[in-house]
């Protein structure tokens, strides 16, 4: 029994089924809200919203730490949801990692304080920079780290004393209304509202005329077409999209050594995740010892369903990005490249599960280097001039993060070179609520997390006495 999941879930005449991603078994009925319904939510926030500004910073902070209280409290009903529903496991940096994290980022938003800055002052003269709620902001979070990534797009939102109207991915409403649940039971009525829908019911938000901020993690396409949709409107946007994440081995690393946090930036969450890697160029010198370390940790990793406990790696979370993922392998291995362990599906295990695939003697030019995967494979490519591999690096119209593996000193050097929002040395995708994460070129704009983050959303506001 999951008692959190049954007070989200509604009945099969007012919902739409959804189901476990591991065996395609229904897990319940998700609400399916329209247009009318989204522009009802949009209203109640917005009338909602000078009452929660109107609270003094430590009365929202308060709520936001008793929300994290709360969702503590029924972490392993969340988890499990998120589990089934998305599909990554249980263990490691899965589903229960994903609801503990909830909580860490709902209190390290309780902690951020945005105080006054003091711009100019002289004789008779003083300028002050203020920030100051925007109103009501839209959050349209992905299916990858569902609750997660809707928490790190809510908890700023609320401190700073905006309402939030929250659309999860239509393939993982259940976990996103879940933890919308747990954090309104400690803020007032209609502060945050959930509003499970469509993409149409997504693009109304988008141009909806009093929605003054729109955070939205997803794809660079689906980014590009909110941009459009917000110009009506002109709502600030901060927009995390897609990343074809490079890493840089450089000669002299022990390929022993970094493997196994170079094996997880890639594989997190089957390699569905934004910020992972997915782009892995080697040095010739320690290539081949790099491989061969990477092919032993994917056929020893188990895969298997979220919910089991013995599961490291979890399926597609949907059947189009099975499809995705086996279409750029199959062109790979048709163009010459070496499957060096994986490459096809592993029916044995559930309908979309993929077996670890790491894929050598490739170059740029494959759909598989190219295109952002997002799923469990990787392309390693060989390179013996470093500019080269910079220049490489650097070619993808996608920068979210990269990073470079090796000597810390001549690592540090390299970083300076590398286009990308985030540039790790020797660890890849780690984040931290308190420091900054965003992309540039088409991997979008805007900041999330820390002081810099909660900055984008307020109004910035000089009082001049």
């Amino acid at each position: 029994m999951n008692a959190l999941l049954d007070t989200i879930t509604v009945s099969a005449e007012k919902g739409r089924p959804i189901v476990d991603a591991a065996s395609g078994e229904q897990i319940g009925y998700a609400p399916v809200h329209s247009v009318a319904d989204l522009d009802a939510a949009v209203a109640a926030a917005a009338a909602a919203q000078p009452a929660w500004a109107a609270l003094s910073s430590d009365e929202r902070a308060a709520a936001l730490r008793a929300a994290a209280d709360e969702v503590d409290a029924h972490a392993e009903e969340l988890a499990q949801i998120i589990a089934r529903e998305q599909g990554k496991p249980l263990n490691g940096a899965g589903a229960r990692f994903e609801a503990a994290g909830c909580a860490v980022w709902l209190r390290s938003a309780a902690d951020t304080v945005l105080e006054p800055e003091v711009l100019f002052e002289a004789e008779g003269t003083r300028s002050e920079m203020h920030y100051v709620p925007l109103g009501v902001v839209g959050a349209i979070s992905p299916w990858t780290w569902p609750a997660l990534i809707a928490i790190w797009q809510i908890a700023p939102a609320l401190r700073v004393g905006n309402t939030v109207v929250a659309k999860p991915s239509e393939y993982t409403p259940l976990s996103v209304l879940a933890v919308i649940e747990l954090v309104s039971r400690h803020v007032p009525k209609d502060v945050l509202i959930g509003i499970s829908g469509d993409r149409e019911v997504g693009a109304r938000l988008a141009e909806h005329p009093d929605i003054a901020k729109l955070m939205f993690t997803g794809s660079t396409r689906t980014g590009r077409e909110i941009v459009k949709s917000s110009a009506n409107n002109l709502a600030r946007l901060t927009l995390e999209l897609g990343g074809n994440d490079a890493g840089i081995v450089l000669p002299g690393a022990d390929a022993a050594e970094i493997a196994e946090k170079l094996f997880w930036g890639i594989f997190i969450n089957t390699g569905q995740t934004c910020a992972a890697l997915k782009r892995l160029y080697v040095h010739d010198s320690v290539y081949d010892d790099v491989v061969a370390e990477l092919a032993k940790l994917a056929e020893t990793v188990p895969m298997g369903p979220g919910t089991d406990e013995n599961s490291a790696l979890g399926p597609l979370s949907t059947d189009q990005q099975f499809g995705i993922v086996s279409r750029l392998v199959d062109d790979a291995r048709q163009r010459g490249a070496r499957i060096v362990t994986g490459g096809e599906a592993a029916p044995e295990l559930g309908p979309r599960f993929y077996r670890t695939t790491i894929v050598a003697d490739i170059a740029d030019g494959a759909a598989l280097v190219d295109e952002e995967q997002f799923g469990p494979v990787v392309p390693v490519i060989r390179y013996s001039d470093i500019d080269e591999a910079v220049r490489l690096a650097n070619a993808s119209s996608q920068a979210l993060g990269a990073s470079v593996w090796g000597d810390p000193g001549e690592a540090r050097k390299l970083a300076d070179r590398i286009e990308a929002g985030t540039v790790w040395i020797n660890q890849h995708g780690t984040l931290n609520p308190a420091v900054p994460f965003g992309g540039v070129k088409s991997s979008g704009y805007g900041l999330e997390f820390g002081a810099h983050g909660m900055k984008g959303l307020t109004a910035p506001k000089v009082i001049t006495t």
